[in-house]
């Protein structure tokens, strides 16, 4: 499925048809590629983001709650004002880039 599609299905809330084909993508211990997704105010609470590549992504007003982000890259990810109450971040993301995200929408850097 082409990365295009995969945001379309977001937009569109079509979790299950997305989450399924999540679970495909890892069972061949590979990523999904979502880099650059451009996702403002998408409600991604019901999706299966995990191992997913968001680097760089847009996620502005974003709903993420209680979602399992911990092995997903998020290097250069921006999430102004976005919804992450029980968001587990990935460990390499410090704290301080998470808060300086949230607060003025920077872009996130992990570190390695």
């Amino acid at each position: 499925m082409a990365d295009e599609q995969l945001v379309a299905l977001m937009h569109d809330e079509k979790h299950a048809e997305f989450n399924e084909y999540a679970r495909k993508i890892a069972e061949q211990n590979m990523r999904m590629d979502l880099s650059h997704a451009k996702l403002r105010a998408c409600d991604l609470r019901k999706f299966d983001l995990r191992g997913a590549d968001l680097t760089g992504a847009y996620l502005r007003l974003t709903d993420l709650r209680g979602l399992d982000l911990s092995t997903t890259l998020l290097d250069g990810a921006s999430i102004g004002e976005a919804k992450i109450s029980g968001v587990l971040f990935p460990p390499d993301l410090p704290a301080t880039e998470i808060q300086l995200s949230h607060l003025h929408g920077t872009r996130m850097r992990a570190t390695r």
